[in-house]
């Protein structure tokens, strides 16, 4: 399975590409979109175009993205969330299935720690990751969604396809 991992923002957006196979995972790409300083409406197509021209050349099999969290400035949280939508957007034009994980959920995931620093990340990403040097902070930030979506898709698999299916909207286990 290959995974595009996005870590959004209206500047830049971060990606992180993994391939996660026989329970590991390994690096097959990552950097940022650089959107710039212009108007919110073509900094958003570029993001659309960017995901789209990395999906076509990794072909990955979903998209993990990070969620949006509440800053105290409402204009930044909006901003970031028009990015973030820009972003889930073009995956899912494409076929993509969109996985969404919280900040604390993914860094939970690699660092073991849901509230753990920028750099606390990228030094478990390049460990994970077996790589020499470490990614910019936000494309280690997509590359710790993509892993983290790794990890689920893998731990859920184990566990047997449809447990989570087999609750109602109630909480209640249905008979099949």
């Amino acid at each position: 399975m290959i995974v595009i991992g996005i870590d959004p923002g209206s500047r830049f957006t971060g990606y992180g590409i993994v391939r996660s196979q026989a329970g590991k995972v390994s690096y097959l790409g990552s950097g940022c979109i650089a959107a710039g300083n212009g108007p919110i409406a073509g900094r958003l197509k570029i993001i659309y175009e960017g995901v789209t021209q990395l999906v076509g050349q990794f072909s990955p099999d979903c998209m993990a993205i990070e969620e949006t969290f509440l800053s105290k400035n409402v204009q930044s949280t909006v901003k970031l969330s028009e990015a973030r939508a820009s972003a889930m957007v073009a995956g899912a034009y494409l076929g993509l299935e969109v996985f969404e994980y919280t900040p604390q959920q993914i860094k939970q995931s690699v660092v073991g720690y849901g509230w753990a620093d920028k750099t606390q990340v990228q030094y478990m990403v390049r460990k994970i990751l077996c790589l020499s040097g470490s990614p910019q902070a936000d494309a280690a930030d997509a590359l710790a969604c993509a892993i983290c979506h790794a990890v689920t898709a893998s731990v859920t698999k184990a566990m047997g396809q449809g447990v989570a299916e087999r609750y109602s909207v109630h909480g209640r286990l249905q008979d099949r």
